[in-house]
């Protein structure tokens, strides 16, 4: 006899039930059924480094994180991940007791915000936002309370105002992103030394997601909050490798705090995934040592794809928001007369046979970028050069 399901109240976690499938995974589907060029999800259709891949065959050969490595990471980049910080910032972590290793960003996120949130507590995220932000949020049981970077002179702004008036004595933390994921904002020192000022004096927590550290152009610098006064000791910095070193199927992040922020994060990522990509750790530990030519040749190379999309889709009649970080062009669809961004990626492939994001499912309130698309960059030129050609096809 079949069990009985009891219909009392809906299966998922209430906490979750204004959440479904994510974004990507509908767009990345909607590119494989129609053959499309996929724009959206923001991965390179090419591998990294050649001797990064060959230290991670060479690890699983040597049996090293076949089994399950340490809980907080492999030491040898728990070391790596510290040496970087302080070549790079001057930032000094000790290895065995403030750096953790993570399932990527993504894991590290969530344990972060599991860890340091209880029922009710107030997080200021900067909007638009990675949609795991969200979700992690509500399933530690806080409130998110957004601060909206608005469109300001052909780029995005913080109003640094807004965001102070957001916090209130229920705000436990910070969230902030920066170089920022959709629309590739880089927050500058005074912006970055306003939100430290902040954070102390209301005495509050800061986690900072940092993964497109390397993955700035032109003039713009990236500047960990953790280098500011008084915010070493509050702040949780994730960094991860899959986007500077084009390997993301690897999923390796990090977190870099304080001795006591990251035993409140390893309690709750230990009941996550407890440990995962073992033989990736030390392939990640020898990535972590290139020498500084390769993060400029890298990011050199990333700089002139923007500028190849960017035309491409100034070409096409978009209006371009010009990126100063990241792998994504925010654009604006309102001069081809449309203003629904979600309508508009739906229809997309169909017409032109690219895919891309809207921006809208990265708000609270989907008006404030009813009329944003992303694309991203981190593509073969040929890719590029291809949508860029089926695009034109939509000028008005």
């Amino acid at each position: 006899m079949a069990a009985m399901t009891s219909t009392a109240r809906p299966l998922l976690n209430r906490r979750l039930a204004e959440f479904g499938t994510t974004i990507f995974a509908e767009m990345s589907a909607l590119a494989v059924a129609t053959g499309s060029i996929n724009l959206g999800q923001g991965f390179p259709d090419t591998d990294g480094p050649e001797e990064v891949r060959e230290a991670a065959v060479r690890a699983l050969r040597d049996g090293r994180g076949n089994q399950y490595p340490p809980g907080p990471g492999v030491p040898e980049l728990r070391t790596a991940i510290a040496a970087h910080q302080e070549r790079r910032y001057g930032l000094s972590y000790d290895p065995d007791t403030e750096v953790l290793v993570t399932a990527g960003a993504t894991e590290a996120i969530a344990a972060a915000l599991l860890a340091l949130l209880e029922p009710g507590d107030e997080v200021v995220a900067l909007e638009p936002y990675y949609d795991s932000y969200a979700a992690s949020i509500a399933l530690a049981g806080g409130r998110r309370v957004p601060v909206t970077l608005r469109p300001h002179e052909g780029s995005f702004r913080l109003d640094l105002d807004e965001l102070r008036a957001a916090v209130t004595d229920r705000t436990r933390l910070l969230l902030v992103n920066t170089p920022h994921n959709p629309t590739g904002t880089v927050l500058t020192r005074a912006e970055l030394a306003a939100i430290a000022d902040l954070a102390v004096e209301r005495d509050l927590l800061v986690v900072t997601d940092e993964v497109y550290e390397h993955l700035v152009f032109d003039d713009a610098e990236h500047l960990p909050l953790a280098t500011f006064p008084g915010m070493r000791e509050r702040t949780v910095t994730i960094g991860s490798a899959g986007k500077t070193y084009s390997f993301t199927g690897w999923k390796v992040g990090w977190v870099t705090a304080n001795g006591p922020l990251v035993s409140a994060v390893r309690t709750a990522k230990q009941y996550l995934t407890y440990v995962s990509a073992g033989p990736f750790q030390y392939a990640i530990a020898e990535a972590l040592r290139l020498p500084d030519a390769y993060f400029d040749d890298f990011r050199a190379d990333l700089q002139r794809k923007r500028d190849l999309l960017g035309d491409g889709l100034r070409a096409a009649g978009f209006e371009v928001y010009q990126p100063q970080g990241t792998y994504f062009i925010t654009t604006d669809i309102t001069p081809f007369g449309e203003k629904n961004a979600y309508a508009f990626c739906r229809a997309l492939p169909e017409r032109c046979g690219v895919v891309a994001i809207p921006n809208s499912v990265f708000y609270d309130d989907p008006d404030a970028g009813r009329s944003q698309v992303r694309f991203t960059f981190c593509k073969k030129d040929d890719v590029l050069h291809e949508a860029a050609d089926r695009l034109r096809n939509l000028a008005p």
